[in-house]
């Protein structure tokens, strides 16, 4: 008769637990994120972000003068520069190349996981800009045009669905912890830059940005683990 070994037992529960945790973090972020937006959504729609909102505009332009950014010249060309990485165009060719590359791999799953992930953000976000009709900051603090409503922002929203979606298949994929977390680090960096370069180019208000970042971030998860979900199912 085999005695049971408790070492046995508990590195089988570490294993799992290891295995569980993107899952449990990937839930987390999600919850978070979407009672996140509700509150700021509540919060937006009675007008009590106004005060806040415009003070964090003002504090980055020179007394006086809308348009006058604080900072020097290359960081003004930094953030138009930076605020383009969450443009529908740039962000359309990153998912089209990486779908590319995954059909070239025949990961089939992982392609359409971002075409979902994109597409559905993307429907998300003009859902929501319709549904709330927010106006945009007013003209003289505007540094670059901009066009439709301004509540939540589909720049900051969008890149966190695109470049956390990435970020995680790019860790799925990794063997090393490095870079894991490296992936991930860099697709939530990006997220951040781009939402703060809204906010300082003056054509979103930071209430925007703060609920693109939290409805990006719980629909990225979403997808990931209902593709999760579905690959367990089919193994």
């Amino acid at each position: 008769m085999k005695v049971a070994n408790p070492r046995h037992g508990l590195s089988g529960l570490l294993a799992s637990a290891r295995r569980e945790v993107g899952a449990t973090v990937a839930l987390l972020v999600l919850a978070l994120g979407g009672l996140a937006f509700l509150s700021i959504a509540d919060e937006v729609a009675e007008g009590e972000t106004r005060a806040l909102d415009l003070a964090i505009l003002l504090a980055l332009r020179r007394p006086g003068a809308g348009r006058d950014l604080v900072g020097p010249d290359w960081l003004h060309l930094a953030a138009i520069d930076v605020t383009a990485l969450g443009s529908l165009a740039v962000l359309g060719l990153l998912v089209l190349l990486a779908c590319a590359v995954m059909a070239c791999l025949e990961r089939w799953g992982e392609a359409a996981l971002l075409l979902v992930g994109a597409g559905g953000g993307l429907a998300i976000s003009q859902g929501l800009k319709a549904l709330f009709m927010r106006e945009r900051p007013d003209l003289a603090f505007r540094a670059v045009e901009a066009v439709n409503a301004s509540f939540p922002s589909g720049h900051a929203m969008l890149s966190a669905v695109v470049f956390l979606i990435l970020g995680a298949l790019g860790a799925r994929f990794s063997e090393r912890r490095r870079l894991k977390v490296l992936a991930l680090s860099a697709a939530v960096g990006l997220s951040l830059l781009v939402g703060i370069s809204r906010i300082y180019l003056g054509v979103h208000w930071a209430s925007d940005v703060l609920a693109g970042w939290c409805v990006g971030a719980a629909w990225a998860m979403a997808c990931w683990l209902a593709a999760l979900a579905w690959t367990r199912w089919r193994t």
